[in-house]
């Protein structure tokens, strides 16, 4: 055969793109995948497993079981008290969400389907119950399934009806099977919460200012009562601290001093007891003597006094601010404790943990002032945070939760404050539900996230989920939105960095001012949720992590100390880092901890850096055996997939996949291919024949396939490794733009504007990625055949040439669909307006100005408009 000769059989094998087609493989059970071809096939179980739109369900849901009775019932929340009647109090015991309603009227409430919101301009939710337990008079009333409000519903989320219904019974429920959810219907709009791209909290980021060349370390604290951002920095060979409550920076010694920290050798060692670490302290060190300041009282007296006018917290009103009425001592002690770096826990003013993580503050500082450490990217993708529906939801409720909590005890406390009361007070009558409704439905349904506590004010949060083909919503829902102004003109934020491979898709984002900076999601991506810590902070303690509370500085940055940080909080110090890396990870391999825990040693700031909180971009990858080098995905796996004997989560739990996230990858060696590998173990043979010692790192991933480092949309663009890379940008824009079948219930919605394909075409080019999002069942466009054309172009520079008898006979034919709305009265003269069918046309006349072709359409817009008039009858 020669070279350029196809064989037939095997082209027909490679183009067939039926996963069960591959099982027909001759290689041994127990032998390691071998082909890309072979490999494919685990992607459609990944997807079945997750769906497209897993992470914005899985956020939904974890606000709605978990973080929504977190704030219910948290200690500054989940009680209310009067000032005027010290027995009385309201506290909430439960919190739930119902199953979706409409309420027809004050007596009447209607079970609510997606489909019945849409046609008559309804908002999909379900009410919020919470169990009370309250005083009224002198009785102690317990009362349940008191409502609080409503709350929006994500559709195939777990309070969705459409959740893990058949194909048969969303047709019956007039719901499209491939729709796959993970927005809202707000007064009869399709409403998604677009993904928000943020800077991690709680964790340190040091940066240098282009014009002053003045290193600092910035932390943005982030916890459930409040949110602030404190900087240390040096300015002079000085080190200060400086926040947002103090009107002056105050030296970092005087801060140390007011924590109890009285001895500037214990503040050293905190630090690092090496010689070039105490020459970049000495001037610091001197400050305190040249302000006067020697014991802990001076310091909170000189922090007191430099503070600003409103800056006493109110206890209990989640971070709202009072007049002073402390003296400057306990105010700074106060804020000190719970204010700045609020992320760190100080119990009964012990600020033992905030003493030792403000010197790892410090120490990174002086080492990167020093040149032994690098300074941080706040465009590297670790640094990064993805804000979901439900972290953004979460905030909202708290907010309007607080607002109904404060409005009760208002009226309470008016009610109570009058001596002569006829009969005893009911404080259920003050709840008015219609404050957290009104609240979450205008903010989903305007967009804007305006939050007085968080000092949060974002406007285009939210936006109509685009229609106009099934591949534009697809692609709308893993759109990433970043916070940096467009306007500007800075080329870092915008830049495609490495760190975001396999994460985002490098070609998807749109053109001019929003280049860069507004992305799009891979086809693998995940975005993990909170997780709790407590299970992984008890596992490492049992793995010999030492409490840094009872360890001195010197002890801490030892030589062959390494700090372990969870969640950017130090835990404490292990002299094996190596080894709690290797048996954390294993232990994750076999289920032991959750599948989406990062693991990650850092060398340069001799650390160990675990995490467990949400919003962190991860993927899945096949772990590389470490001795054979060989992947641990073997054909029998692959063949137990097809069968249905074999699940992803049984892949996970022995060790076989495993989620990877932007940090935990500056750890592993991923190869693209298995023809790396096979390069590898090949020089890796022929050094162990010649006796010579590797000096590499050997691979400890593969790639599940290529083709998910792309998007949904531009996995749909054939070949696209040929094209130009501006081209895929290009195509990845108007890709969304094709008209084809928008879903399958196309004809049973009433969209404001609905476009449609007469004769939609399966395309005749394929693509994997095509089959995995059902592109193939809902196509747009269709395959225009060129037989005969033009040398010359007809010396059209750019333009698009169509054959007239193509289109008279249908082809790019569109259809147009577009709501019209009348309302049907009934006047007091007995009079009524009613719908009826279309008149019938008038017999066909030459002399008639009024041709045929005009009637006829006359005639089919009456139709339709008579159709969904009768449809809205109905309803």
């Amino acid at each position: 055969m020669m070279d350029d000769d196809i064989d037939f059989d095997e082209a027909a094998q490679l183009s067939n793109s039926d996963g069960q087609e591959y099982g027909a493989s001759r290689t041994p059970l127990d032998a390691p995948i071998g082909s890309l071809r072979e490999k494919w096939r685990v992607l459609p179980h990944f997807l079945k497993l997750r769906g497209l739109m897993k992470q914005h369900i899985d956020s939904f849901d974890h606000f709605v079981s978990v973080e929504m009775k977190q704030i219910v019932q948290s200690p500054s929340a989940c009680e209310i008290r009067s000032d005027y009647d010290p027995k009385f109090y309201l506290r909430y015991t439960d919190c739930w969400v119902g199953e979706p309603s409409i309420d027809e009227d004050a007596y009447a409430t209607t079970q609510a389907t997606p489909f019945q919101c849409r046609l008559r301009d309804c908002t999909y939710s379900a009410p919020i119950y919470v169990n009370v337990r309250y005083t009224r008079g002198r009785q102690i009333v317990v009362k349940k399934k008191v409502m609080i409000g409503r709350m929006p519903i994500m559709l195939r989320s777990s309070k969705c009806l459409l959740k893990d219904k058949s194909e048969r019974e969303l047709a019956q429920m007039k719901e499209c099977p491939y729709d796959p959810g993970g927005y809202f219907i707000v007064k009869g709009v399709e409403k998604v919460i677009l993904i928000q791209e943020q800077l991690s909290k709680n964790r340190v980021i040091i940066e240098e200012d282009s014009k002053t060349r003045c290193v600092s370390a910035s932390i943005t604290s982030s916890t459930r009562e409040r949110k602030s951002k404190a900087y240390i920095f040096i300015k002079n060979g000085r080190l200060f601290l400086k926040h947002n409550t103090l009107a002056e920076d105050v030296p970092i010694c005087v801060a140390i001093k007011a924590m109890g920290v009285e001895s500037d050798l214990e503040f050293v060692q905190s630090v690092g007891s090496e010689p070039e670490v105490m020459d970049a302290l000495a001037l610091s060190l001197e400050e305190p003597t040249r302000l006067g300041i020697v014991t802990q009282k001076h310091a909170l007296r000189y922090i007191g006094m430099k503070m600003r006018a409103k800056s006493a917290l109110a206890s209990g009103k989640g971070g709202t601010y009072v007049t002073r009425r402390l003296s400057p001592e306990d105010e700074a002690r106060d804020v000190i404790a719970n204010v700045v770096l609020s992320h760190v826990p100080v119990v009964n003013f012990d600020f033992t943990a905030k003493v030792i993580y403000v010197g790892h503050i410090v120490r990174r500082l002086v080492m990167v002032q020093l040149g032994k450490s690098s300074l941080d990217d706040k465009d590297y993708y670790g640094n990064k945070r993805l804000e979901l529906a439900g972290s953004l939801l979460s905030l909202l409720f708290e907010d309007l939760f607080k607002h109904l909590n404060a409005d009760i005890k208002k009226q309470t406390d008016m009610v109570l404050s009058k001596p002569n009361k006829t009969q005893a007070f009911d404080v259920i009558k003050t709840i008015r539900p219609d404050s957290i409704a009104y609240g979450m439905m205008s903010a989903i349904s305007s967009g804007n996230w305006v939050l007085k506590r968080f000092r949060m004010d974002r406007a285009g949060v939210t936006q109509v989920l685009s229609r106009l083909s099934y591949i534009g919503a697809l692609g709308m829902m893993t759109r990433v939105n970043s916070q940096f102004e467009k306007t500007r003109k800075v080329s870092g934020p915008r830049s495609l960095q490495a760190s975001q491979w396999g994460m985002l898709c490098p070609a998807d984002t749109p053109e001019g001012e929003a280049c860069g900076l507004v992305k799009n999601l891979a086809l693998l991506a995940h975005i993990t949720t909170d997780a709790e810590p407590g299970p992984v902070e008890r596992l490492c303690r049992d793995l010999g992590v030492e409490d840094v509370c009872l360890l001195t500085g010197h002890e801490i940055h030892s030589r062959h100390s390494y700090l372990v940080l969870l969640n950017g909080l130090i835990l404490g110090v292990h002299t094996r880092p190596f080894w709690l890396v290797k048996s954390l990870r294993s232990l994750r391999r076999q289920g032991q901890m959750g599948e989406f825990v990062s693991v990650y040693l850092h060398d340069g700031q001799k650390a160990v850096h675990i995490a467990t909180d949400g919003g962190r971009v991860c993927r899945p990858l096949v772990i590389v055996d470490e001795k054979t080098s060989l992947p641990r995905l073997k054909q029998v796996q692959i063949e137990g997939l097809a069968l249905g004997t074999v699940h992803i989560k049984d892949l996970l739990r022995q060790g076989v996949v495993e989620y990877i996230d932007v940090n935990e990858e500056n750890n592993c060696l991923i190869a693209v291919t298995e023809r790396e590998l096979e390069v590898r173990r090949s020089s890796m043979d022929q050094y162990l024949k010649e006796g010579r010692k590797m000096d590499w790192m050997s691979y400890t991933h593969l790639e599940i396939d290529p083709m998910t480092l792309l998007g949904v949309v531009a996995g749909l663009i054939p070949n696209p490794h040929h094209n130009q890379s501006p081209r895929n940008t290009y195509q990845s824009a108007m890709g969304k733009q094709a008209i084809g079948t928008v879903a399958i219930n196309q004809y049973s919605r009433f969209d404001g504007t609905l476009y449609t394909m007469i004769y939609p075409h399966k395309p005749m080019v394929k693509t994997r990625t095509l089959d995995l999002v059902n592109f193939d069942n809902i196509p747009a466009g269709q395959n225009a055949c060129i037989a005969v054309m033009s040398y010359s172009g007809y010396d059209i520079e750019d333009a698009v040439v169509l054959n007239k008898a193509s289109i008279d006979r249908g082809f790019g034919r569109c259809m147009v669909l577009k709501k019209s709305q009348t309302s049907v009265r009934r006047y007091q003269n007995g009079c009524l307006d009613r719908t009826c069918g279309p008149p019938t046309p008038l017999p066909f006349r030459m002399e008639k100005t009024t041709s045929v072709t005009q009637n006829t359409v006359e005639s089919t817009r009456m139709v339709c408009a008579w159709l969904a008039s009768c449809l809205i009858m109905a309803q």
